[in-house]
Protein backbone atom coordinates (compact mmCIF):
# COMPACT_ATOMS: atom_id res chain seq x y z
CA UNK A 1 0.00 0.00 0.00
CA UNK A 2 1.13 3.09 -0.76
CA UNK A 3 2.01 6.44 1.74
CA UNK A 4 -1.05 7.98 0.36
CA UNK A 5 -3.64 4.94 -0.08
CA UNK A 6 -2.58 3.92 3.21
CA UNK A 7 -2.77 7.67 5.25
CA UNK A 8 -6.39 8.06 2.92
CA UNK A 9 -7.19 5.14 4.81
CA UNK A 10 -6.87 6.25 8.19
CA UNK A 11 -9.42 9.08 7.51
CA UNK A 12 -12.31 6.55 8.66
CA UNK A 13 -9.86 6.73 12.04
CA UNK A 14 -9.00 10.26 12.75
CA UNK A 15 -12.87 11.25 13.43
CA UNK A 16 -13.66 14.61 15.63
CA UNK A 17 -13.97 14.58 18.90
CA UNK A 18 -17.43 15.35 19.21
CA UNK A 19 -17.98 11.94 17.47
CA UNK A 20 -19.31 9.25 20.23
CA UNK A 21 -16.85 6.60 21.50
CA UNK A 22 -18.87 4.10 19.80
CA UNK A 23 -18.20 5.26 16.67
CA UNK A 24 -14.71 5.92 16.93
CA UNK A 25 -14.25 2.81 17.92
CA UNK A 26 -15.82 0.89 15.06
CA UNK A 27 -13.51 2.94 13.25
CA UNK A 28 -16.36 4.76 10.79
CA UNK A 29 -15.79 8.35 10.18
CA UNK A 30 -19.32 10.65 10.03
CA UNK A 31 -19.88 11.94 6.05
CA UNK A 32 -18.75 14.84 6.79
CA UNK A 33 -15.79 16.53 9.30
CA UNK A 34 -15.10 20.01 9.33
CA UNK A 35 -11.84 18.95 10.44
CA UNK A 36 -8.53 18.14 7.87
CA UNK A 37 -7.09 14.69 8.29
CA UNK A 38 -3.33 14.98 7.41
CA UNK A 39 -1.75 12.79 4.74
CA UNK A 40 1.10 12.26 2.62
CA UNK A 41 1.39 15.79 1.28
CA UNK A 42 0.95 17.07 4.48
CA UNK A 43 4.51 18.92 5.90
CA UNK A 44 5.44 21.23 8.53
CA UNK A 45 4.93 24.55 7.72
CA UNK A 46 7.03 27.14 9.65
CA UNK A 47 5.69 30.27 11.77
CA UNK A 48 7.73 33.41 12.57
CA UNK A 49 7.15 32.98 15.91
CA UNK A 50 9.86 36.25 16.41
CA UNK A 51 12.07 35.02 19.03
CA UNK A 52 15.61 33.12 18.58
CA UNK A 53 14.73 30.94 22.25
CA UNK A 54 14.56 27.31 21.96
CA UNK A 55 11.60 26.05 22.69
CA UNK A 56 10.77 22.72 24.10
CA UNK A 57 7.79 23.54 26.25
CA UNK A 58 4.48 22.95 23.97
CA UNK A 59 0.90 22.89 24.16
CA UNK A 60 -1.60 22.77 21.00
CA UNK A 61 -4.88 23.80 22.04
CA UNK A 62 -6.48 24.00 18.43
CA UNK A 63 -4.91 24.25 15.44
CA UNK A 64 -5.89 28.26 16.15
CA UNK A 65 -3.88 28.14 19.42
CA UNK A 66 -0.65 27.24 20.42
CA UNK A 67 1.45 27.92 23.46
CA UNK A 68 5.36 27.50 23.49
CA UNK A 69 7.79 27.54 26.47
CA UNK A 70 12.09 28.09 26.46
CA UNK A 71 14.91 29.22 27.58
CA UNK A 72 15.49 32.86 29.10
CA UNK A 73 12.32 32.56 30.48
CA UNK A 74 10.20 32.83 27.12
CA UNK A 75 6.85 32.02 26.71
CA UNK A 76 4.99 32.54 23.88
CA UNK A 77 1.01 32.07 22.25
CA UNK A 78 -0.75 31.97 19.44
CA UNK A 79 -4.57 32.64 18.55
CA UNK A 80 -4.18 32.84 14.66
CA UNK A 81 -2.83 29.72 14.00
CA UNK A 82 0.62 30.91 14.05
CA UNK A 83 0.25 33.93 12.19
CA UNK A 84 1.03 36.15 15.38
CA UNK A 85 2.66 35.36 18.38
CA UNK A 86 2.71 36.88 21.30
CA UNK A 87 5.42 37.22 24.04
CA UNK A 88 3.54 36.84 27.43
CA UNK A 89 7.03 35.54 29.44
CA UNK A 90 6.14 36.11 33.23
CA UNK A 91 8.16 39.23 34.20
CA UNK A 92 12.17 38.64 35.80
CA UNK A 93 11.88 35.08 34.39
CA UNK A 94 14.75 35.71 31.96
CA UNK A 95 17.14 33.64 33.67
CA UNK A 96 14.90 30.84 33.96
CA UNK A 97 14.91 27.84 31.64
CA UNK A 98 11.26 26.76 30.82
CA UNK A 99 11.11 23.60 29.30
CA UNK A 100 7.38 21.81 30.22
CA UNK A 101 3.91 23.99 29.45
CA UNK A 102 0.45 22.48 29.87
CA UNK A 103 -2.83 24.39 28.44
CA UNK A 104 -6.21 23.19 30.65
CA UNK A 105 -7.64 25.30 28.00
CA UNK A 106 -6.70 28.32 25.81
CA UNK A 107 -6.84 30.93 28.75
CA UNK A 108 -5.03 28.47 31.82
CA UNK A 109 -1.88 26.79 31.67
CA UNK A 110 1.02 25.85 34.11
CA UNK A 111 4.77 26.13 32.92
CA UNK A 112 7.42 24.14 34.56
CA UNK A 113 11.22 26.02 34.82
CA UNK A 114 13.91 23.25 35.22
CA UNK A 115 17.36 22.89 37.67
CA UNK A 116 18.96 22.92 40.98
CA UNK A 117 16.87 23.92 43.65
CA UNK A 118 15.32 27.16 43.20
CA UNK A 119 15.49 27.29 39.66
CA UNK A 120 12.98 24.82 39.74
CA UNK A 121 9.53 26.91 39.61
CA UNK A 122 6.05 26.67 38.33
CA UNK A 123 4.04 29.19 37.24
CA UNK A 124 0.25 29.94 36.13
CA UNK A 125 -2.07 32.00 34.24
CA UNK A 126 -5.69 32.34 34.31
CA UNK A 127 -5.71 34.94 31.89
CA UNK A 128 -3.98 33.69 28.82
CA UNK A 129 -0.44 34.77 30.49
CA UNK A 130 -1.33 38.57 31.05
CA UNK A 131 -0.70 37.84 34.29
CA UNK A 132 1.28 34.74 36.19
CA UNK A 133 1.46 33.32 39.76
CA UNK A 134 4.19 31.53 41.00
CA UNK A 135 2.79 28.73 42.75
CA UNK A 136 6.01 26.91 43.45
CA UNK A 137 9.65 26.96 44.26
CA UNK A 138 11.39 24.03 44.94
CA UNK A 139 13.97 24.41 48.62
CA UNK A 140 15.48 21.23 48.19
CA UNK A 141 18.63 21.88 46.45
CA UNK A 142 19.07 17.62 45.92
CA UNK A 143 15.97 18.39 43.63
CA UNK A 144 15.42 19.03 40.35
CA UNK A 145 12.21 19.02 38.69
CA UNK A 146 11.98 18.02 34.32
CA UNK A 147 8.36 17.35 33.40
CA UNK A 148 4.61 17.77 34.10
CA UNK A 149 1.63 16.26 32.84
CA UNK A 150 -2.38 16.87 34.33
CA UNK A 151 -4.89 14.67 34.43
CA UNK A 152 -7.91 16.89 34.06
CA UNK A 153 -8.20 20.60 34.83
CA UNK A 154 -7.59 20.05 38.55
CA UNK A 155 -5.09 17.07 38.84
CA UNK A 156 -1.59 17.35 38.05
CA UNK A 157 1.55 16.07 38.95
CA UNK A 158 5.08 16.67 38.25
CA UNK A 159 8.49 14.82 38.00
CA UNK A 160 12.25 15.23 40.03
CA UNK A 161 15.18 13.38 39.41
CA UNK A 162 15.96 11.06 41.92
CA UNK A 163 16.42 12.44 45.64
CA UNK A 164 17.42 9.94 48.57
CA UNK A 165 17.40 6.95 45.32
CA UNK A 166 14.25 7.57 44.42
CA UNK A 167 12.16 9.49 42.04
CA UNK A 168 10.19 12.28 43.58
CA UNK A 169 6.90 13.78 42.38
CA UNK A 170 4.91 16.75 43.00
CA UNK A 171 1.08 16.67 43.04
CA UNK A 172 -1.56 19.78 42.87
CA UNK A 173 -5.34 19.14 42.70
CA UNK A 174 -6.15 22.93 42.71
CA UNK A 175 -5.02 23.56 38.70
CA UNK A 176 -1.48 23.97 39.87
CA UNK A 177 -2.70 26.46 42.22
CA UNK A 178 -0.54 24.80 45.04
CA UNK A 179 1.54 21.21 45.14
CA UNK A 180 2.63 19.19 47.79
CA UNK A 181 5.47 16.03 47.77
CA UNK A 182 3.92 12.91 47.41
CA UNK A 183 5.13 10.33 50.10
CA UNK A 184 7.70 7.88 47.87
CA UNK A 185 7.15 4.75 49.73
CA UNK A 186 4.88 3.20 46.44
CA UNK A 187 7.96 4.29 44.23
CA UNK A 188 10.40 1.66 43.15
CA UNK A 189 14.06 2.68 43.47
CA UNK A 190 16.05 4.57 40.61
CA UNK A 191 19.18 3.22 39.58
CA UNK A 192 22.56 4.31 39.82
CA UNK A 193 22.72 7.07 37.56
CA UNK A 194 19.51 7.33 36.43
CA UNK A 195 17.58 10.54 35.62
CA UNK A 196 14.61 11.56 33.35
CA UNK A 197 15.44 13.94 29.97
CA UNK A 198 13.83 17.44 30.58
CA UNK A 199 14.04 17.70 26.65
CA UNK A 200 10.16 17.80 25.09
CA UNK A 201 8.64 17.87 27.98
CA UNK A 202 7.48 14.36 27.75
CA UNK A 203 9.17 12.40 30.10
CA UNK A 204 6.14 12.29 32.04
CA UNK A 205 2.47 12.02 30.60
CA UNK A 206 -0.60 11.08 31.47
CA UNK A 207 -3.82 9.56 30.01
CA UNK A 208 -7.37 9.38 31.55
CA UNK A 209 -8.23 10.64 34.92
CA UNK A 210 -5.30 8.72 37.04
CA UNK A 211 -2.35 6.95 34.54
CA UNK A 212 0.67 8.53 33.97
CA UNK A 213 4.20 7.51 32.76
CA UNK A 214 7.87 8.39 33.56
CA UNK A 215 10.93 8.14 31.07
CA UNK A 216 14.10 7.22 32.03
CA UNK A 217 17.84 6.95 30.87
CA UNK A 218 20.85 7.74 31.80
CA UNK A 219 21.68 4.26 33.53
CA UNK A 220 22.45 0.58 32.85
CA UNK A 221 18.73 0.14 31.47
CA UNK A 222 16.21 2.04 29.95
CA UNK A 223 12.65 2.10 32.39
CA UNK A 224 9.29 3.25 32.34
CA UNK A 225 7.23 3.82 35.37
CA UNK A 226 3.46 3.51 35.50
CA UNK A 227 1.21 4.76 37.79
CA UNK A 228 -2.50 4.09 37.96
CA UNK A 229 -3.43 6.21 41.36
CA UNK A 230 -2.33 9.91 39.81
CA UNK A 231 1.34 9.38 41.48
CA UNK A 232 0.69 7.54 45.00
CA UNK A 233 2.34 4.02 43.67
CA UNK A 234 4.70 2.97 40.56
CA UNK A 235 5.09 0.06 38.65
CA UNK A 236 8.53 -0.60 36.36
CA UNK A 237 9.41 -1.97 33.44
CA UNK A 238 12.29 -2.64 30.79
CA UNK A 239 12.49 -0.34 27.45
CA UNK A 240 14.52 -1.72 24.58
CA UNK A 241 16.07 1.59 23.65
CA UNK A 242 19.73 2.62 24.16
CA UNK A 243 21.01 2.75 27.58
CA UNK A 244 24.31 2.29 29.70
CA UNK A 245 25.63 5.40 29.24
CA UNK A 246 24.40 9.40 30.52
CA UNK A 247 23.20 10.19 26.76
CA UNK A 248 21.25 7.17 26.59
CA UNK A 249 17.40 6.65 27.09
CA UNK A 250 13.90 7.19 26.65
CA UNK A 251 13.23 10.76 25.64
CA UNK A 252 9.20 11.10 25.30
CA UNK A 253 6.59 8.78 25.68
CA UNK A 254 2.71 9.29 24.27
CA UNK A 255 -0.37 7.41 25.51
CA UNK A 256 -3.43 7.12 22.82
CA UNK A 257 -5.30 5.44 26.15
CA UNK A 258 -4.30 4.21 28.95
CA UNK A 259 -3.04 0.86 27.22
CA UNK A 260 -1.32 1.70 23.61
CA UNK A 261 2.07 3.65 24.23
CA UNK A 262 4.86 4.82 22.26
CA UNK A 263 8.35 5.32 23.72
CA UNK A 264 11.32 7.47 21.87
CA UNK A 265 14.71 8.00 22.45
CA UNK A 266 18.14 6.91 21.59
CA UNK A 267 21.54 9.15 22.03
CA UNK A 268 21.17 12.77 21.95
CA UNK A 269 24.72 13.33 20.93
CA UNK A 270 24.87 13.99 17.44
CA UNK A 271 27.92 12.20 16.58
CA UNK A 272 26.53 8.88 18.04
CA UNK A 273 24.06 6.17 16.34
CA UNK A 274 20.94 5.63 17.72
CA UNK A 275 19.59 2.35 16.93
CA UNK A 276 16.67 0.44 18.22
CA UNK A 277 15.21 4.33 19.06
CA UNK A 278 11.80 3.47 19.35
CA UNK A 279 9.91 1.17 20.67
CA UNK A 280 5.59 0.28 21.67
CA UNK A 281 3.41 -1.33 24.41
CA UNK A 282 -0.16 -2.57 23.95
CA UNK A 283 -0.14 -3.38 28.06
CA UNK A 284 -0.10 -0.42 29.43
CA UNK A 285 3.58 -0.25 29.59
CA UNK A 286 3.80 -3.25 31.87
CA UNK A 287 5.62 -4.61 28.57
CA UNK A 288 7.89 -2.84 25.67
CA UNK A 289 9.04 -4.64 22.62
CA UNK A 290 11.56 -3.03 20.23
CA UNK A 291 9.96 -1.09 17.13
CA UNK A 292 10.91 -3.34 14.08
CA UNK A 293 11.83 -0.44 11.67
CA UNK A 294 12.53 3.09 13.90
CA UNK A 295 13.79 6.58 13.36
CA UNK A 296 17.13 6.40 11.97
CA UNK A 297 18.29 8.81 14.58
CA UNK A 298 17.86 10.17 17.76
CA UNK A 299 14.16 11.54 18.82
CA UNK A 300 13.15 13.92 21.08
CA UNK A 301 9.53 14.02 20.79
CA UNK A 302 6.64 11.85 20.21
CA UNK A 303 2.70 12.38 19.81
CA UNK A 304 -0.54 10.21 18.30
CA UNK A 305 -2.68 11.93 15.83
CA UNK A 306 -5.66 12.21 18.38
CA UNK A 307 -8.85 9.96 17.59
CA UNK A 308 -6.36 7.68 15.57
CA UNK A 309 -5.58 4.29 16.18
CA UNK A 310 -2.58 4.25 13.99
CA UNK A 311 -0.88 7.12 12.91
CA UNK A 312 1.73 9.52 15.08
CA UNK A 313 4.66 11.75 14.94
CA UNK A 314 8.04 11.44 16.62
CA UNK A 315 10.49 14.89 16.44
CA UNK A 316 14.25 15.56 16.82
CA UNK A 317 17.05 17.54 16.10
CA UNK A 318 17.73 16.20 12.73
CA UNK A 319 14.30 15.54 11.68
CA UNK A 320 10.83 13.86 11.79
CA UNK A 321 9.17 10.57 11.45
CA UNK A 322 5.67 9.41 10.86
CA UNK A 323 3.95 5.90 11.51
CA UNK A 324 1.06 4.74 9.92
CA UNK A 325 0.83 1.51 12.03
CA UNK A 326 0.73 2.06 15.21
CA UNK A 327 4.31 2.80 15.81
CA UNK A 328 5.75 -0.63 14.17
CA UNK A 329 7.48 1.35 11.22
CA UNK A 330 8.46 4.73 10.76
CA UNK A 331 9.22 6.66 7.54
CA UNK A 332 11.33 9.91 7.47
CA UNK A 333 8.94 13.15 6.28
CA UNK A 334 10.79 16.07 7.41
CA UNK A 335 14.59 17.18 7.71
CA UNK A 336 13.88 20.22 10.01
CA UNK A 337 15.10 20.00 13.45
CA UNK A 338 12.46 20.14 16.75
CA UNK A 339 12.43 19.02 19.90
CA UNK A 340 9.08 18.43 20.34
CA UNK A 341 5.51 18.16 18.81
CA UNK A 342 2.06 17.83 20.26
CA UNK A 343 -1.53 17.69 18.78
CA UNK A 344 -4.69 18.98 19.94
CA UNK A 345 -8.62 17.36 19.86
CA UNK A 346 -8.80 18.58 16.03
CA UNK A 347 -6.02 17.46 14.93
CA UNK A 348 -4.05 20.72 15.01
CA UNK A 349 -0.51 19.48 15.40
CA UNK A 350 2.25 21.64 16.05
CA UNK A 351 6.23 21.15 16.60
CA UNK A 352 8.47 23.26 18.58
CA UNK A 353 12.37 23.56 18.63
CA UNK A 354 16.06 25.30 18.48
CA UNK A 355 16.07 29.32 17.45
CA UNK A 356 12.77 30.05 17.96
CA UNK A 357 11.36 27.14 15.21
CA UNK A 358 7.59 26.46 15.17
CA UNK A 359 6.04 24.57 12.94
CA UNK A 360 2.45 23.51 12.48
CA UNK A 361 1.30 20.53 10.17
CA UNK A 362 0.04 21.37 6.53
CA UNK A 363 -0.89 20.71 3.28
Amino acid sequence: MSTLTALTALTALAVPSAVPQAVAAAGTAPSATSHPTPHAGWHWRLKDSGSTARFRGLAAVSRSTAWVAGTSGTVLRTHDGGKHWTDISPPGAGALEFRDIEALDARRAVILAIGEGAASRVFRTDDAGATWTESFRNTDPRAFYDCLTFFDRRHGIALSDPVDGKYRILSTGDGGRSWRVLPSDGMPPAQDGEAAFAASGQCLVSSGSHDAWIATGGAATARVLHTADRGRTWSVSEAPLPAGDPARGVFALAFRDRTHGLAVGGDYRPDQPSPHAAALSDDAGTSWTATPAPPQAYRSGVAWLPHSRRLALAVGPSGSDRTLDGGRTWQPFDNGSYDTVDCSPDLGCWAAGERGRIARLEP
